[in-house]
């Protein structure tokens, strides 16, 4: 008598397994091929090997109490990505395959570093706290007394206008890059997720390293521009818009997404 065969894993990358047998095929999940017109290119691009990363719209970047606007930046641009990202988000996560599940998960990429600080360098450090006797990273906020960037804090916390929802995967980042010392490239191969849209802040910074990477990995990237945002100035903006284009991948907007998938 055959005995049923069980599920190990997270499809596309499961196995199928019982007492005597293992199944290692790996069934592919069923395309969902849509055009995506670019600045460079129309794509033809597959909504299930498809998932969408939101870098870094946290408190301590997009909000009036958090680290940047405690140190004198103006975050009115950094909060420009979230109205595009309200309209968007909801409707990647409507998107389904034919058994129900997502087609295209929602990857919040955010700072969350370790309260000791044990993984971070002094030359990190000094990126954010430059004489060593401001407010940098884990360091206590006076308004909200939350530490900076750290795991679990209100200041590393994505930004309450923008909803998480209990589908959606976080994954904590202790570089500009999402892809160094975290299960990033893990989780999306698992999913096996080969396109990435990019949004978030700043877009010029850990946007563009994350992107880098995603491309250096042998990704295919797309940037949603009116979803990714700066607090630099507007020439830091345009040229990773030229950059991505140049060299890294292809860049977009949310209107055209959601013209694409509707």
């Amino acid at each position: 008598m055959n005995r049923p065969l069980r599920t190990l894993g997270i499809p596309p990358n499961n196995w199928k397994v019982n007492e005597t047998e293992a199944d290692l095929t790996r069934p592919p999940l069923p395309p969902q091929p849509v055009i995506l017109p670019t600045e460079t290119k129309t794509l033809r691009i597959d909504l299930t090997k498809t998932a969408m990363i939101v870098v870094d719209m946290q408190n301590d970047f997009c909000h009036l109490d958090g680290w940047l606007a405690h140190i004198g930046v103006d975050i009115t641009p950094a909060r420009g990505a979230i109205a595009p990202l309200q309209m968007l988000l909801p409707k990647l996560r409507s998107l389904r395959q034919p058994d129900g599940t997502h087609s295209i998960p929602i990857i919040w990429l955010n700072w969350g570093n370790r309260a000791d600080l044990r993984n971070i360098s002094p030359g990190l450090l000094h990126v954010y706290n430059p004489t060593g006797d401001g407010i940098g990273l884990g360091n206590l906020l006076p308004k909200r007394n939350a530490p900076v960037l750290t795991a679990g804090s209100w200041a590393a916390a994505v930004v309450d206008e923008l909803e998480q929802k209990s589908e959606d995967i976080l994954v904590d980042k202790y570089r500009m890059s999402g892809f160094w010392d975290t299960p990033l490239d893990s989780i999306l191969r698992n999913l096996g997720k080969t396109t990435l849209f990019f949004a978030g802040v700043n877009i010029d910074q850990c946007v563009m390293a994350t992107l880098q990477d995603a491309n250096f990995l042998g990704y295919d990237c797309i940037l949603i521009k009116d979803c990714a945002a700066t607090t630099s100035p507007e020439y830091c903006y345009q040229a990773t818009i030229y950059n991505v284009n140049q060299c890294f991948g292809f860049v977009t907007d949310s209107a055209t997404i959601l013209a694409a998938i509707k």
